[in-house]
């Protein structure tokens, strides 16, 4: 009775097996978690053909065949460990988040604009990371990034977003989608990781595939509609952003609450201005000038970007508000 070859990767590597063919697909299962720490439970086995249904069958019969590769996906108990402590630790915050919402905000500086207090409605609800994806820890962390964004809340608030789930698609289960909503905010899936599984996209993209994906709360299809909200939401990140820099926003008193905006805005639109071309700051330019220069730039380089996003969003159908 000639052996099973199998070759097995996770996580970039490649475990060569040889099992005879009457070997059942439990003692497949313990032989991989042997050598990747991967508990049967937690183990997601990818390949051509008929897939496992009971545990006892033999690997021929779950349609294993020698040479065939096979794709694991799955955590250590490590790994799930270390997630439930982040989970832990993003209750407590937002706990904390909550009961600091019921005291009264300080501002920095004067602003044309009412502070209104935060809706608790209006925000994501729940963070749920793919737990077989690799190293589910820093999925969650920036999954809560993006959920704790100061300017993706800041819109979320202003035209009253609920999402009920923030998640993530995994790139072999719809390879051509960067993001897509669901029911109009029942749930929002982003592509945070690289196709190879061994990193995570940049932030700057995954969040602007999360303003897109925001709009279709309200428009499920891409028409003019759907262009001009979302167009305005982008605006409104970017107008933020600036903001936030010069101190014109309403933030907490409490020291940790004080946003420090990225950069990434304001030095992308330093290198990108309409046309194209570079723009060297002229000395006489006002401080609106050069904060509407800026922004115009960044929302032109926003519109070319957003075209292109239009082919990788799953979500299409009748607009929410139908």
């Amino acid at each position: 009775m000639s052996a099973i070859e199998l070759n097995v990767s996770h996580r970039g590597t490649t475990y060569s097996l040889s099992l005879l063919p009457d070997s059942t697909f439990d003692a497949l299962q313990a032989r991989l978690e042997e050598l990747t720490s991967v508990p049967p439970s937690n183990q997601k086995l990818l390949y051509k053909g008929k897939k496992p249904i009971f545990g006892d069958e033999t690997i021929i019969d779950a349609g294993l065949k020698s040479g065939m590769k096979v794709q694991m996906l799955g955590s250590t108990a490590e790994e799930i460990g270390e997630l439930r402590n982040v989970e832990d630790e993003h209750q407590r915050k937002e706990r904390i988040l909550r009961e600091r919402a019921q005291k009264p905000q300080t501002k920095l500086r004067n602003t044309s604009s009412p502070h209104k207090p935060s809706d608790l409605r209006y925000r994501f609800h729940s963070i749920e990371p793919l737990l077989h994806l690799p190293n589910p820890p820093a999925a969650t962390a920036l999954l809560n990034r993006l959920a704790n964004d100061p300017a993706i809340r800041h819109v979320m608030q202003k035209h009253e977003f609920v999402v009920a789930v923030l998640t993530e698609l995994a790139p072999h289960e719809q390879p051509q989608l960067l993001g897509l909503n669901m029911n109009a905010g029942q749930a929002i899936k982003l592509r945070l990781r690289t196709n190879d599984y061994e990193g995570f996209r940049p932030y700057g993209e995954v969040r602007r595939v999360l303003c897109h994906e925001l709009t279709h709360n309200v428009w499920g299809d891409h028409d003019n509609n759907f262009k001009e909200l979302n167009s305005q939401l982008n605006r409104e990140v970017a107008e933020f952003e600036r903001a936030a820099t010069e101190g014109t926003h309403y933030l907490s008193s409490t020291a940790g609450d004080i946003y420090q905006p990225s950069s990434q805005l304001e030095a992308e639109a330093q290198t990108y201005v309409l046309g194209g071309t570079s723009h060297t700051p002229v000395a006489s330019e006002s401080r609106e000038e050069r904060r509407r220069r800026l922004l115009d730039a960044t929302m032109n380089r926003l519109r070319k970007e957003e075209e292109e996003l239009e082919q990788s969003c799953g979500t299409a159908g009748p607009s929410a508000n139908h």
